[in-house]
């Protein structure tokens, strides 16, 4: 490793040389200084902006062998594909590889050829492993998703729990922990377990102000996807779905009625996802309809909306979900749609989790605080921020900021709800106890005699949907609860008994059936990039075109070949030599080589057909 004084020199020169880049981004340069002094760093940064370079930079400037744990195997191919085009030897082992895949990569870093090698915590964490890599030359470790190691996480996984064994192994190596979604309980476990207390964390600040916030109870939920998407025409975006069939379901739904739509999901062949994707951040104005399985590693700078067509798990995935809209830093819609059934259906998964008592219990909290934020009377930018720990003033960008909602005292509504549940015997779901109360003489009201109580009728003059809003809010405040082992059954809770006897009061915002259901101002055709001129978007659109192409060669993903970004400041600049191609964001000394001549033939070819059309 280079001595002190020439840290921040070769820091630098891997930036620009290795990656393409002129300068960090906020966050970045003390994560990857704390690294180079030595030091162990959580690293809490959102999703894309820019985590692996915190422990890349540091990784090339320091030499020898950095290991690095990822969760997912799809991940680590892109990862490793992306650090190989930019000239940098970097390896994979893992479990979808044959014998003979891994035994020539192990061999590679033992030879000292490998500078980073990628890895599952569950082949890492192996008696036979460790001690191989311990007669190696390893000087960094980077635990990806790192959020997977805390019993409080969004997304726990066991596996990772054995890595806090790492120091044992590896005495004075940096650790590298790395997410984008840890709550202030995630992020001091994470430093209890995997530093033993011991390590400096970063945390940048969670705000992505471009991207308005709008939440919409779910009513029908194709009628309302269909408009939302007419609100967003020719605009590229990702529409999350909870399972596979509804995700093939949907993408359907969006071709039959004109939408240039994808379906991907993780029971799809892997040529088919890899095709979609490829066409999803090439071709303009395409939907990728998903489960969780897509967005991992994925770069496109311009989608302009998030929909979920279900509620998701937490806040933390939600975050990092509708994290993937807007990265060009222009407008950006995160739309989502839920209701009752959705929260039962996330307590029915909780409780099928292989986990303790107390991880669910902390799962359902979790699911708790995802619910207030849907059902929040006040700007939701500052009740999703409020969960990570940062304060910020109304944002003014959501949609209860930009058409507030008006609350009102539903105590004697939320009594007349409570004790129907309580006469009906604690054990009905939400449509029983609102027939009960509007008077709908069911069969099965007449069968259990429930005609004849004294709540029978008594919520006639309100419909449907205004006894669905209050039940769900009452769920949202813990005033009742859904019986998610058995039929979905609403219970009392202790804070309801409260109600019912005159200690609690019940406020709950009004259901604005008024509202839009687009999520923004309908747009006029395709947006163009941003700031680029007609002629900027044509080479834009051709650039994708040969990226692409390369992609398709190379067996890689196209935004490994260049990120969006690269491109549009490859069509602001026009460049006319290697030089001036070099000063491309992304382009490092290796992608100068690999790339400048079939990309500057691409710009030479577009501006001499502008010259000839007289533009």
């Amino acid at each position: 490793m280079p001595p002190v004084d020439a840290k921040h020199e070769a820091k630098r020169r891997v930036l620009k040389e290795v990656f393409g880049f002129d300068a960090f981004r906020p966050g970045q340069e003390g994560a990857v200084d704390a690294l180079l002094d030595g030091k162990s760093v959580l690293t809490v940064m959102p999703t894309g902006s820019g985590k692996s370079l915190c422990f890349q930079v540091p990784s090339l400037v320091m030499g020898g062998l950095t290991v690095v744990v990822s969760p997912l195997v799809a991940l680590m191919h892109d990862q490793v594909a992306a650090l190989r085009l930019a000239g940098v030897a970097a390896d994979t082992i893992n479990s979808s590889k044959d014998r003979a895949e891994n035994v020539a990569a192990w061999r590679r870093a033992q030879a000292g050829e490998t500078r980073l090698l990628y890895m599952a915590p569950e082949r890492l964490m192996t008696e036979r492993m460790l001690a191989a890599l311990g007669r190696l030359d390893v000087r960094l470790i980077a635990v990806d998703e790192a959020h997977c190691i805390s019993q409080w996480g969004p997304s726990f996984r066991p596996e990772y729990e054995t890595l806090a064994r790492l120091g044992d192994f590896f005495p004075g190596v940096p650790v590298a922990a790395l997410t984008a979604t840890a709550d202030e309980v995630t992020r001091k476990d994470i430093v209890a377990q995997l530093f033993k207390g011991r390590a400096e964390t970063f945390v940048l600040g969670f705000d992505r102000p471009n991207i308005r916030l709008s939440v919409e109870v779910k009513r029908d939920s194709s009628r309302q996807l269909l408009s939302f998407i007419a609100g967003h025409a020719g605009e590229s975006g990702i529409v999350y779905c909870l399972s596979r069939k509804k995700t093939e379901k949907t993408a359907d739904l969006l071709v039959d009625n004109g939408v240039r739509a994808l379906p991907y999901h993780a029971g799809m062949d892997k040529a088919e996802r890899d095709a979609n994707q490829n066409q999803f951040m090439t071709e303009p104005g395409t939907v990728m309809v998903a489960t969780i399985a897509f967005g991992m590693g994925i770069d496109k700078a311009d989608l302009r909306f998030i929909f979920h067509a279900d509620l998701p798990g937490s806040v933390e995935a939600y975050y990092q979900e509708l994290g993937r809209g807007g990265r060009d830093g222009q407008p950006a819609v995160a739309h989502m749609l839920y209701g009752l059934d959705d929260i039962r259906m996330r307590r029915v998964f909780i409780e099928q989790e292989d986990a303790g008592d107390e991880r669910k219990r902390r799962e359902h909290k979790r699911l708790d605080a995802l619910v207030a934020y849907c059902e929040s009377p006040a700007c939701r930018r500052r009740a999703l921020l409020d969960y990570f720990g940062e304060r910020i003033d109304a944002c003014g960008n959501c949609d209860v900021c930009l058409d507030p909602v008006d609350v009102a005292d539903g105590t004697a509504e939320g009594n007349q709800i409570l004790e129907t549940v309580q006469r009906t015997g604690q054990r009905f779901g939400a449509a029983h106890i609102i027939d009960v109360l509007r008077g709908t003489l069911t069969e099965k009201a007449a069968n259990f005699g429930h005609d004849r109580l004294l709540t029978f009728g008594v919520g006639a003059d309100s419909k449907k949907q205004e006894w669905h809003s209050l039940i769900r809010q009452m769920v949202a405040a813990g005033f009742l609860n859904i019986d998610i082992q058995g039929y979905g059954g609403l219970g009392i809770t202790e804070k309801g008994g409260a109600l019912m006897r005159g200690e609690e009061t019940f406020q709950y915002r009004k259901d604005a059936l008024r509202r839009v259901t687009s999520g923004g101002r309908k747009s006029k055709g395709r947006a163009p990039a941003p700031d680029l001129s007609d002629g900027e978007s044509v080479l834009l659109g051709r650039l994708k075109e040969l990226r692409l192409s390369l992609a398709r060669e190379r067996g890689v993903p196209a935004y490994i070949i260049f990120s969006d970004r690269s491109l549009v400041d490859m069509a602001r600049r026009n460049p006319r030599t290697v030089d001036e191609f070099a000063e491309v964001n992304g382009v490092g000394e290796t992608k100068l080589r690999e790339f400048a001549e079939p990309f500057l033939d691409a710009i030479g070819g577009s501006r001499s057909r502008s010259m000839r059309n007289g533009s």
